[in-house]
């Protein structure tokens, strides 16, 4: 049995790795100037210096949206460098369940997508909460 060909050029790779690079320097910046303004400053200082329950509480909501935007950004570096290790491979563009093409416009869309459409869906529905479980 023959392994699917990838429909990708080496330009177009090449072009999708470079897109990855850049992306991943961006959110590797991002990630190092929250931890430091997470570490050096005081939250209550952001907004307004002493305060009562109600700045304690802000305080407390701008650290969780720094911690989620940090774990959302190092999900996406992780998908980064499984892209990466594909691109190393020689099986970038190619679905990791199907072993088929993955069109260029998903992969334009979502440079790191390492699935096709169609086995994304099913991937997704599979993961789907149940509405019946409510898990």
């Amino acid at each position: 049995m023959s392994t699917p060909e990838n429909s990708l050029t080496k330009e177009q790779i090449a072009h999708f790795a470079q897109r990855i690079d850049e992306r991943k320097k961006l959110l590797l910046d991002e990630i190092r100037q929250v931890l430091a303004r997470s570490g050096g400053e005081h939250y209550v200082d952001l907004i307004g210096g002493v305060g009562d329950s109600g700045d304690e509480a802000a305080a407390s909501l701008i650290r969780d949206i720094n911690e989620a935007e940090v774990i959302r950004d190092i999900g996406e570096v992780r998908d980064i460098a499984a892209a990466e290790d594909r691109i190393a491979a020689g099986s970038y563009g190619l679905c990791t369940d199907c072993a088929e093409p993955i069109r260029y416009k998903r992969l334009d869309a979502y440079p790191t997508a390492k699935r096709c459409f169609a086995c994304q869906v099913v991937r997704e529905r599979t993961l789907a909460p149940s509405p019946y479980t409510g898990r």
